[in-house]
């Protein structure tokens, strides 16, 4: 099949496209693909990661297209990055005609429009407005709406500005990529989107995870950080929703043997979990790292004998396929979508029963046969999100949006 723009594909065609048929296709269209790179270029985790790494896939899967990231600043640290170094990936900073307080939402359409943009993509729940006036298609990530489905977690004004934006880029956008079932089926419910608008394209993670870390590297990291010989890891965000209290609870009955490290930014919640670790003299059990170069946390990862991530709510869970990708087991919590990432041999435990995770920990940590079960299967389930299969399934989403 010829491809010598996406005009050529009609929509029941583009909408057949899988992993193997549309490659050759693509490879022959270049088209300039704009992305709010709010969070690309200056966040370290989260939404950061997965807006790099998937930008950075596409650039080097599908090399003949332009990728542009619009900003209106960039980390020192981010931009240091290996993304930034290749060729055809370009930074975008605001006009100086343009506020940057209004740029993202309304300034940055100029901008596309001389830059003559074929699609944009809004990689964290919004879109600009008004390109649906303009011939430029449009693509929004939705990762999440926990501020709709676990409101209690939320400020009131930070859950109507999520709100506002998140429903106008569902309402507004030509597509929609959802990161899990369970984030299609709350826009759906919430918003009332068709199901038939939503693709889910699982995220992938940082090909630094992927690789399988040498003795002295790991060992490395591990003098650096004082880490335990023996440890259990949790990684995240200490806030209520990603339950921590829940493994702090279960520590005691955790075989004493294996100390908890937590790596994560702290929030007032911290309060909460260091009195009950005092509480249930625990001091000695649990390190907390904080500001840990992006670089060291492979080797922290692969470190660990057992992940755990009992949130009570994600989108997806990334550090779950973080931990699986470094042949760490681990165990979970039911009730969103973390299922989704951990597959049907990680383990999983009510978000709210410390005893099912001290039973479900000490199942693992006793059993070498049981361990090398859940490292062998687990590798085997993130094959999936692998970036080059993601980059494809992106791919033929763009396919699909410009031929619709």
């Amino acid at each position: 099949m010829k491809a010598e723009s996406p005009k050529q594909f009609s929509e029941a065609e583009s909408s057949k496209l899988d992993q193997s048929s549309f490659g050759l296709s693509a490879l022959n269209l270049k088209l300039k693909i704009g992305y709010d790179g709010k969070r690309a270029a200056n966040n370290l985790t989260g939404l950061g990661n997965y807006s790099r790494s998937l930008i950075e896939a596409l650039a080097k899967e599908f090399t003949q297209n332009q990728y542009f990231i619009y900003t209106e600043k960039i980390k020192a640290a981010v931009q240091e990055l290996s993304i930034f170094s290749l060729q055809n990936i370009f930074l975008k900073f605001p006009s100086k005609e343009f506020s940057k307080i209004l740029w993202r939402s309304f300034g940055i359409k100029t901008q596309l429009l001389k830059d003559k943009i074929d699609l944009f993509h809004g990689l964290s729940h919004e879109i600009p407005f008004g390109l649906r006036n303009t011939n430029i298609k449009t693509i929004v990530t939705i990762h999440d709406l926990i501020f709709l489905r676990k409101p209690n977690y939320y400020k009131l004004i930070d859950r109507i500005i999520y709100k506002s934006k998140s429903k106008y880029a569902c309402n507004h956008a030509d597509r929609i990529i959802a990161i899990s079932e369970k984030t299609k089926e709350d826009i759906v419910e919430f918003y009332g989107i068709a199901p038939e608008k939503i693709d889910v394209i699982y995220q992938s993670c940082d090909d630094s995870f992927k690789k399988l870390l040498s003795a002295e590297e790991k060992n490395r990291v591990r003098i650096k950080y004082q880490l335990p010989d023996n440890y259990i890891l949790n990684v995240g965000t200490i806030e209520e929703r990603k339950n921590l209290l829940l493994i702090i609870k279960a520590l005691p009955n955790i075989d004493a043997a294996f100390k908890l490290v937590v790596v994560g930014k702290e929030t007032n919640y911290i309060k909460l979990i260091k009195n009950e670790i005092v509480n249930l003299n625990l001091q000695n059990r649990v390190t907390f790292l904080k500001h840990i170069p992006f670089n060291d946390l492979p080797a922290i990862y692969q470190n660990a004998s057992l992940f755990v991530y009992p949130s009570f709510y994600e989108g997806f869970g990334i550090p779950i396929i973080e931990a699986l990708y470094g042949g760490v087991p681990v165990v979970a919590a039911t009730g969103s979508c973390l299922e989704e990432a951990g597959g049907k041999d990680s383990i999983y435990i009510n978000p709210n029963d410390s005893q099912a995770l001290a039973k479900a920990a000490n199942l693992v940590l006793k059993s070498e046969d049981l361990q090398l079960e859940m490292k062998q299967k687990g590798l085997k389930y993130v094959e999936q999100f692998n970036s080059n299969l993601v980059s494809k399934q992106i791919m033929a989403c763009y396919l699909k949006t410009l031929n619709s």
